[in-house]
């Protein structure tokens, strides 16, 4: 799927969020510049989270209030010990994982086994700024769910 603006972007993020529900676990790859951030605003846009969503790189992680509260969160700068999954365990972002929809920017290969069905995201910008989608379910209902988009 491509996407040439960012209000596309966060368009597509409000398309996503109508087949998310409390418990599912959304991880977003790519670059710096792709878009990530963006999707996630979309994101908590078609949940109904209130209040602005913002890149968590220096807080680490946000919950976000609404009827499908969202957890927002960043791995980027995590890594300073010898085994980055500790940092993510010490988050604790699996406290509010069965009432949120948890979406971490930066999170593959850190926090797929918080939940043993999650989403892919891979987000790819190309030269003229265009952004390439790659939906990868893993486990669950997602295929199904995806369909339905």
């Amino acid at each position: 799927m491509k996407l040439t603006t960012v209000e596309q972007t966060k368009a597509f993020g409000r398309r996503l969020a109508a087949v998310l529900r409390p418990g599912d676990l959304v991880l977003l790859a790519g670059p710096l510049g792709a878009g990530k951030t963006a999707l996630a605003q979309g994101i908590g846009a078609g949940l109904g989270v209130r209040g602005p969503i913002t890149s968590p790189t220096f807080v680490i992680a946000r919950v976000h209030q609404g009827p499908v509260p969202m957890v927002h969160a960043d791995a980027y700068r995590l890594g300073d010990r010898p085994d980055p999954r500790a940092e993510i365990d010490d988050l604790d972002l699996d406290a509010s994982a069965d009432e949120a929809v948890t979406v971490v920017e930066w999170g593959a290969g850190l926090v797929e086994r918080l939940n043993d069905e999650y989403l892919l995201v891979r987000i790819d910008r190309l030269d003229d700024d265009t952004r390439v989608l790659e939906l990868v379910p893993h486990g669950g209902d997602w295929a199904r769910r995806l369909e339905r988009m």
